[in-house]
């Protein structure tokens, strides 16, 4: 695969992670709880931090951290693809991503915009981009290229 597909086909991941986040989002307050309850009795019974309340909340905070990771990790690796100089991403995009995700929640049924998960994702964003930079890197130390140039 060429370099134009490649950037081509991680745009369109970016996009789909996007839709992604902002979908579960403008899910009414009782859909995205089921959602959520659904999955905490799954991982409760594995692990038992996820029992109860706090279950709940860890299960929220972490699905936001780990959306917003995999959109950080795919951002920097479109600008490998690119040819731009590899580095952990500012958190820009990221912030302005999590801001219009709990703008939507501001306007669906029972559902509430927190500034805290603004700051998880911004900081999930962030150490999405700083583990492709880390495993980036591990690469072309272990092949023998020359690493921080950008590219891949």
């Amino acid at each position: 695969m060429n370099r134009a597909k490649i950037k081509t086909f991680l745009t369109v991941l970016i996009g789909l992670n996007l839709a992604f986040i902002w979908g579960n989002s403008a899910l009414p307050g009782k859909q995205s709880g089921e959602m959520s309850g659904t999955i905490v009795a799954v991982l409760a019974g594995i692990f038992p931090i996820f029992q109860g309340e706090a279950g709940h909340f860890l299960l929220r905070k972490l699905a936001h951290f780990s959306e917003f990771a995999c959109l950080g990790f795919l951002t920097v690796a479109r600008k490998a693809v690119g040819g731009e100089k590899i580095r952990p991403e500012m958190p820009g995009f990221g912030l302005f991503s999590a801001c219009i995700d709990e703008t939507i929640q501001l306007y669906v049924p029972a559902r509430a915009s927190s500034l805290i998960d603004v700051w998880i994702d911004t900081a999930g964003f962030f150490t999405g981009s700083i583990l492709f930079v880390m495993g980036h890197n591990i690469y072309r130390a272990i092949t023998g290229r020359k690493t921080g140039t950008g590219g891949l």
